[in-house]
């Protein structure tokens, strides 16, 4: 299983690595912390995403990350403090707000295959 986060604030994407690692199965996980950077890693495929909505200073979000997961049917959940901005399109997508506990993201992983 190859799981990818996508988070900005480097101590909330260690808390998020160490869940995930100990929850799960996950042959790789993959840390990153802008909307180019998760494209690219798309590109290897995924089974699972951790999605913070905003990115930066400068106004960046996953929503196309999300937008290509759910066109590509790949599951992921959203880890953010900004949900409640987020468009109706992603109503159905399981969403963690900030700040989490462990056990929050953990009910939300995948079981690894």
């Amino acid at each position: 299983m190859k799981i990818l986060i996508v988070e900005d604030e480097p101590i909330i994407a260690i808390d998020l690595e160490d869940i995930v690692l100990s929850q799960v199965g996950a042959a790789e996980v993959l840390v990153v912390d802008s909307l180019d950077a998760a494209l690219s890693s798309l590109a290897g495929g995924i089974d699972f995403a951790l999605l913070d909505i905003a990115l930066g200073s400068a106004g960046e979000t996953s929503l196309p990350i999300a937008q290509r997961l759910l066109r590509d049917r790949v599951p992921f959940c959203f880890v953010s403090s900004s949900l409640d901005d987020l468009p109706a399109t992603f109503n159905a997508v399981p969403k963690v707000s900030k700040p989490f506990r462990p056990e929050q993201v953990a009910e939300i992983l995948p079981v690894a295959a």
